[in-house]
């Protein structure tokens, strides 16, 4: 396995009304993050991540039951068959955000990884599911609506290119999943995301880095762009970016355009930081009972 890996980070625009049926979202997103993917693998890129649920808008701007018309199973619904044949054919890792329904009518927050040879090798769920994300303007997103705490774990996956582990969004806010999946052996971790100007946008360069450099690993952190009609909850502000186990930004992408963003993994890096910062080595985890507590 080559030292060197390309990374491809995918941000882009919602171009359909939500007002629009839920296949239109899905048929033209799907058209749009396809090319984009190609376009990443012409770059060289040999893991590719799209952006927190890709094939639309990010509905829980409202309530509406509505987008339950969205969900999926994952691995066997309609688009992650189709990334899959992508994956095979380009021969890249691509990690696939989408709304996955499980059984009748239970739905999570879910990003499948799909190896180079287009094997599915399984998913994550969002775990931490906030009752409301506020924006400067006082509105949220209503993501207890929608999704129910993912119950998987922390899986890192073992790819053609490197081991990869996920969070979604607002995961990157609680460090313990963080040092769990470097424990678990992520070289990199992903984390999709739909944020909006105003909150947290200071903690858009800061947390990430930070878990970065407390983990050893690369993290790739991605965001979609635009205002998102006829919601308008804020300004997505993109910037997505790449950033190595020392906390340097490798690659970043611009505010407000649909973009793929390449950075470069090194392996070598990786090593060469945690026999420095040897982190895993001095942990204490015989004195962290307390993690565990329901505190406060």
């Amino acid at each position: 396995m080559a030292d060197k890996i390309k990374i491809g980070l995918i941000q882009a625009s919602n171009d359909v009304n939500g007002n629009e049926p839920v296949e239109v979202h899905k048929e033209k997103a799907i058209e749009k993050h396809i090319k984009l993917v190609r376009e990443a693998a012409r770059s060289g890129a040999k893991m590719v991540c799209l952006q927190e649920i890709f094939y639309g808008p990010y509905f829980c701007a409202e309530q509406s039951t509505k987008w339950y018309d969205a969900a999926e199973e994952v691995p066997d619904g309609p688009t992650s068959n189709l990334f899959q044949s992508l994956a095979r054919e380009l021969g890249v890792v691509i990690i696939l955000p989408v709304y996955e329904r499980e059984g009748i009518a239970t739905y999570y927050n879910t990003a499948a990884v799909i190896d180079a040879d287009g094997s599915y090798l399984g998913k994550y769920r969002k775990q931490h599911i906030p009752q409301i994300t506020v924006n400067e303007a006082g509105s949220g997103f209503l993501e207890k609506f929608y999704f129910k705490p993912g119950n998987l774990g922390y899986p890192v996956f073992d790819t053609a290119f490197g081991k990869v582990g996920v969070y979604i969004c607002y995961d990157r806010h609680f460090p313990e999943g963080a040092r769990l999946l470097a424990l678990n052996g992520a070289e990199i971790v992903f984390n999709p995301s739909a944020t909006v100007a105003g909150l947290s946008e200071y903690l858009w360069k800061l947390e990430q880095p930070a878990h970065a450099v407390a983990n050893g690993y690369y993290i790739g952190a991605i965001n979609r762009v635009g205002l998102e009609a006829p919601w308008n909850m804020g300004e997505f502000y993109g910037q997505s970016y790449l950033v190595d186990p020392r906390g340097n930004f490798v690659a970043m992408g611009t505010r407000d355009r649909d973009e793929v963003v390449i950075g470069e993994m090194d392996r070598k890096l990786i090593r060469e930081v945690r026999d420095t910062w040897q982190f895993f080595r001095d942990r204490r985890p015989e004195t962290y009972d307390d993690m565990t507590a329901l505190k406060p």
